[in-house]
């Protein structure tokens, strides 16, 4: 069995962090479409940021330092936010209570930790008001941060983002948002403002 220890890294890495990830909101905020009320799913894997392979080397701080960044934007933008778990609690959810219900989705009883829903699951619920975790989802749009897997947690059309900040830390950075299904075929006409 791992042993999974608490990295401690330095202020000069945590503030380049935030830098990256500032910016990764910014242009995806930018590119999404997404409206107030909307839900953004983000997977975040301290490891990978820290420049390790995901699971091995889990951090509170980088956890904590992005998930901070991610939930003031959000919140300035009136979007909710819910940060996936990790594998270990299935990839299941953590979001604001008020959110789940709004959406109809059903809350379940876990408590993310370090090392069983990973740094950035734990920051959110320990930051929430009333934190709520649920096993599915349907978002808006999403950020994978460090190749968490987020796509089981958008809608059924989802479109990739091209953003410049590629990396956040050692982390790979993939966004996307989503879009209505198109249908009807050739004879049909569509609503710019839903693609």
């Amino acid at each position: 069995m791992e042993i999974v220890k608490d990295q401690n890294p330095d202020e000069e890495f945590l503030e380049q962090i935030r830098c990256q990830t500032g910016k990764v909101m910014e242009e995806f905020l930018a590119a999404a479409k997404m409206k107030p009320g909307q839900v953004l799913v983000v997977g975040c894997s301290s490891s990978e940021v820290g420049s390790f392979r995901i699971g091995s080397h889990s951090s509170s701080q980088i956890g904590r330092t992005v998930f901070d960044v991610l939930w003031k934007i959000a919140r300035e933008n009136g979007l909710a936010l819910a940060a996936q778990c990790c594998e270990h609690l299935n990839r299941a959810l953590i979001l604001e209570e008020e959110t789940a219900l709004r959406y109809g989705w059903e809350i379940v009883n876990v408590v993310p930790q370090l090392k069983a829903g990973g740094s950035f699951a734990t920051a959110a619920y320990s930051s929430f008001a009333h934190p709520a975790a649920v096993e599915h989802i349907k978002a808006h749009g999403g950020i994978d941060i460090g190749d968490t897997l987020i796509g089981m947690h958008l809608k059924d059309v989802a479109i990739p983002l091209r953003i410049s900040q590629k990396e956040i830390g050692g982390a790979h950075v993939v966004c996307a948002r989503t879009r209505a299904k198109l249908i009807g075929g050739e004879r049909a006409c569509y609503d710019p403002d839903l693609t």
